[in-house]
């Protein structure tokens, strides 16, 4: 039975909605699934002055676990096109890790969100990507075989790259049963994939 960990950062919620959907499809794919979240970097105060989202239920991660997991799926809001200073702090601290080989051959994959359509979904999901191959990790996207990514008569998330959500300008939107559909999809695909590798 597969290990797998959905691994996040999430600020207002979104991703972390995302996250439990991406267990729910690994879960459904015979894979035993932890959700865990990097630790938070912004001073207390100052996150609830912006109205972070800090009651989340996901216990924090710890480097030396990842090595743990056969399966490891990366989930992070985009900032101004790139991985959140959060996601990127944690994964820079695993250079013992890369050094030790300990991350190869692993199952990796990415899911993200931004504001807009055009937010930089896909370039957030290559810097997750990129540190995951970095790790010698085998890469799993969001084929077509999801075809809720190709509607057209509704706003959407999604790429081959990974599952993405549309959080709004004032983050109001929350996911889509279509997004979660999309995330729940690749973490089944990423489960099987492990299964296939692992088993």
């Amino acid at each position: 039975m597969p290990k797998v960990l959905v691994l996040y950062y999430s600020t207002y919620g979104h991703i972390e909605t995302m996250a439990q959907a991406v267990a729910e499809g690994a879960r459904s794919a015979g894979a035993t699934v932890d959700i865990k979240r990097v630790p938070e970097t912004v001073p207390e105060e100052a996150a609830k002055a912006a109205y972070f989202k800090l009651d989340q239920a996901a216990t924090v991660a710890t480097i030396d676990e990842l090595a743990n997991y056969d399966a490891i799926i990366v989930g992070a809001g985009t900032r101004f096109g790139r991985i959140s200073s959060q996601m990127a702090s944690f994964l820079d601290q695993a250079g013992g890790l890369w050094m030790k080989g300990a991350l190869n051959g692993k199952v990796g994959g990415a899911f993200t969100s931004t504001a807009t359509q055009h937010g930089g979904q896909e370039t957030t999901l290559f810097s997750i990507i990129t540190n995951l191959l970095h790790f010698g990790m085998v890469i799993v996207g969001l084929p077509y075989s999801f075809q809720g990514q190709m509607r057209a008569d509704e706003i959407t998330g999604g790429s081959p790259y990974g599952a993405t959500t549309i959080a709004g300008g004032d983050g109001s939107r929350q996911p889509t049963e279509n997004e979660l559909a999309g995330a729940r999809h690749q973490g089944e695909l990423i489960a099987k994939a492990t299964g296939k590798i692992f088993g």
